[in-house]
């Protein structure tokens, strides 16, 4: 037995000119070859579309992220109203993005592409129920996020990216559905920025919105405790640091409960931050 090197391909044994004129004898008109150009078609076609739709996701998300950071500004603009106006104006763009996948995904399987497309649905849940909860302090549903994502022929000049034979085939009004996982994963998320929005209340001065903010997070890590490990690996996954936003929020409403008298309120944010971090050093020992 040969120690190192590489093992003898079968072909190899064949001189090099032969296996030359054996291609030369392909025949490229033959039905085999036909088929195979054909595959080779299908598969590039696809892979253009996924590149696409990667890019559409990334872009996004990158829009979701500015709403959100936007939105932060809520407490401590003197319009909020503004502000909110403001974000829907970003959502329109983001929306806009959403409906060139939608156009992408006429007569696909979305499961095919979704890999592609979920990072970037999973930021647009989070920004979107985000602003909903500053609105009317409840949760946004799929149903009415879904609602939003019915699209008309109307804007039809908007669309980019398409190529001519997809853009012949439109149908009048098309739509794309985040899918329940999409959802929930947004929402985990969500209880990070709501916790951000607490550390913002109580440093303005606010000391209703933390109380608000622990019974709605308590609500939500109820509903995640039902799913449990039942559910897919990503949602299960993010149970962990939904637990530690509602930590962090509960924490701050016991130091205001108990200390709030004693400590100015433009003191109360650096007390609540320094817990906080307490809080991170005591976990990441754990």
């Amino acid at each position: 037995m040969r120690s190192g090197g590489f093992r003898k391909r079968k072909h190899d044994n064949f001189p090099h000119g032969q296996r030359r004129e054996e291609k030369e004898n392909v025949n490229p008109s033959s039905a085999l070859m036909t088929s195979f150009k054909s595959f080779q078609l299908e598969l590039d076609t696809r892979h253009d579309k996924y590149e696409r739709l990667v890019k559409l996701s990334r872009d996004i998300t990158i829009e979701s992220k500015r709403t959100i950071f936007l939105l932060h500004r809520f407490t401590s603009a003197p319009n909020g109203e503004e502000i909110l106006n403001e974000s829907e104006v970003k959502l329109d763009a983001v929306r806009r993005k959403i409906k060139q996948v939608a156009q992408e995904l006429i007569g696909e399987d979305m499961y095919q592409f979704h890999r592609a497309i979920s990072p970037g649905l999973q930021e647009y849940v989070e920004a979107v129920s985000f602003q909903y909860f500053i609105r009317t302090r409840s949760l946004i549903s799929v149903e009415e996020i879904n609602k939003q994502l019915i699209f008309t022929a109307e804007d039809r000049e908007e669309t980019t990216n398409m190529t001519s034979n997809s853009h012949d085939k439109q149908p009048h009004t098309w739509s794309l559905k985040v899918t329940p996982v999409d959802y929930l994963l947004g929402v985990a998320d969500l209880t990070g920025e709501l916790m951000r929005l607490c550390i913002s209340s109580v440093g303005n001065g606010d000391i209703d919105t933390p109380f608000e903010l622990s019974q709605f997070l308590r609500q939500i890590y109820d509903g995640f405790t039902f799913i449990g490990n039942t559910g897919p690996y990503e949602v299960s996954k993010k149970l962990y640091t939904l637990k530690q936003s509602l930590a962090k929020v509960e924490n701050a409403c016991y130091t205001l409960k108990v200390r709030g008298s004693e400590i100015p309120k433009h003191m109360l944010a650096d007390v609540f931050s320094t817990k906080t971090e307490l809080i991170d050093q005591e976990e990441g020992l754990s």
